[in-house]
């Protein structure tokens, strides 16, 4: 009797830890204390059923971000990395995607993608998906023309004509089923004027939202070329 006693209060006592580790890892419900909602930054579905609420914590040092979705009877956490700037958020028409353009620092930016799953929008992809467009660039014949600078100033964002699948740009594919990411990278030149170099000017490259792969039609193919050509402002 009193090894089967100790066993139930062993388990009973593993079931309360369990419990409270449940708890604990559970996302939370609201924006941490410091976060307030800067309600010029919100963004709403096409179908006006779910809005973005970006919070801003002014609280520490370094202000940071965080979004959450509402709508359809939730209200959940975006991304649980907080961001150093505010962001811009686009729908597909069918509501399952999101694109995220955010800011990461002066004339940098980068593109993050979420898919929406029963449980909600979640990271659609386990790198932003700008960082995932410069690694395929970097396998394209392109980038061998790229002059290689120790450090650039880099952005990924997402080509207007998005809502409209492109077709501003003379495109006819199917609806919500491509992104077009365009890339820039700037480097620094030595010499007495401060100055910066485009050395990748809007290089464009598709993404497929089916597949999860990336390609560059035939049709972008003459702007890719130009987009490789250094450019410096002025010049």
């Amino acid at each position: 009797m009193r090894i089967a006693k100790s066993l139930i209060e062993m388990l009973v006592a593993c079931g309360i830890a369990a419990g409270s580790f449940g708890a604990a890892a559970a996302e939370p419900a609201r924006p941490p204390a410091g976060y307030k909602i800067k309600p010029e930054y919100t963004e709403t579905s096409p179908d006006r059923a779910i809005r973005i609420e970006q919070y801003l914590n002014k609280e520490t040092d370094d202000y940071k971000w965080q979004f959450w979705v509402r709508g359809k009877g939730k209200f959940a956490l975006l991304d649980p990395e907080p961001a150093d700037y505010p962001a811009g958020f686009v729908f597909t028409r069918d509501m399952k995607w999101i694109v995220r353009a955010q800011k990461t620092g002066a004339g940098e930016s980068t593109t993050y993608l979420y898919r929406l799953t029963p449980q909600g929008y979640v990271a659609a992809t386990r790198e932003p998906l700008g960082d995932l467009a410069w690694a395929y660039m970097k396998t394209q014949p392109d980038w061998q023309k790229v002059k290689k600078e120790p450090e650039y100033h880099i952005s990924a964002y997402l080509l207007d004509g998005f809502e409209e699948n492109y077709r501003n740009l003379g495109f006819r594919w199917p609806a919500n089923r491509y992104l077009l990411i365009g890339l820039g990278a700037d480097a620094d030149v030595e010499g007495n004027k401060p100055m910066q170099t485009g050395v990748v000017n809007s290089w464009r490259c598709r993404y497929d939202l089916l597949t999860g792969t990336f390609d560059v039609p035939t049709a972008l193919s003459a702007n890719n070329a130009k987009a490789v050509v250094p450019h410096t402002p002025g010049s």
